[in-house]
């Protein structure tokens, strides 16, 4: 059995500070969702077979949430903290969790992967994702879109694609007008810029 010691430094190798995490490379950022993977899948077939993968989304959220936060990683830093405390923190922090999702977090911590959790939730829901037959959409806007405006681009996407969309928006100016929609490896440029490269392209040819 490892010694108290061990367990305490195991545990702090499991914390990344999140502005650490901001500025991981590519190569570094595939390696973290490699190890993230197995644990990602596990949880969802877990929660697949009990029939509770909304639950086990809202949880693993939750617990992403928490080690995200400076003062959860301040907590795990400390040495006079082991893997079961660490674990018990985790958990406190993130809310109501059931048994199979404490007991998710205790192999994390035991693992030293409790710094994983925010790469496992991601993983997560794109299993569920593809369970639900959801694609995700990105939306870009040169300005923000209403709420009315982006229901009537993700029903458009819907009919096109025959599949619930996830959506998300972000604005970004340089698009002059217009939108700019990342669906999966396909990308629908329906912006200003776009339609100037576009006529550009048609220019030099």
């Amino acid at each position: 059995h490892p010694q108290a010691g061990d367990r305490r430094q195991a545990t702090r190798r499991s914390v990344v500070q999140p502005e650490k995490r901001a500025a991981l490379s590519p190569r570094t950022m595939a390696e973290a969702l490699t190890i993230a993977r197995p644990y990602a899948e596990a949880a969802f077939k877990l929660a697949a077979e009990t029939k509770k993968v909304k639950e086990w989304s809202g949880a693993l959220s939750r617990l992403a949430t928490v080690m995200k936060a400076d003062v959860a990683t301040e907590l795990l830093d400390n040495p006079n903290i082991d893997r079961a405390q660490a674990a018990a923190i985790v958990s406190e922090a993130a809310g109501k969790l059931d048994k199979h999702q404490k007991n998710f977090v205790q192999v994390l911590a035991d693992n030293g992967r409790l710094a994983q959790l925010p790469d496992i939730a991601a993983l997560f829901e794109q299993s569920r994702d593809r369970h639900e037959n959801v694609l995700e959409a990105t939306i870009e806007s040169a300005f923000e879109l209403t709420d009315a405006q982006k229901a009537a681009i993700v029903d458009t996407l819907k009919k096109r694609f025959g599949k619930g969309i996830k959506a998300t928006t972000t604005v970004n100016p340089e698009l002059i007008g217009g939108v700019s929609i990342q669906i999966g490896d396909e990308v629908i440029d329906a912006s200003v810029r776009g339609k100037l490269s576009q006529l550009a392209a048609s220019l030099t040819k």
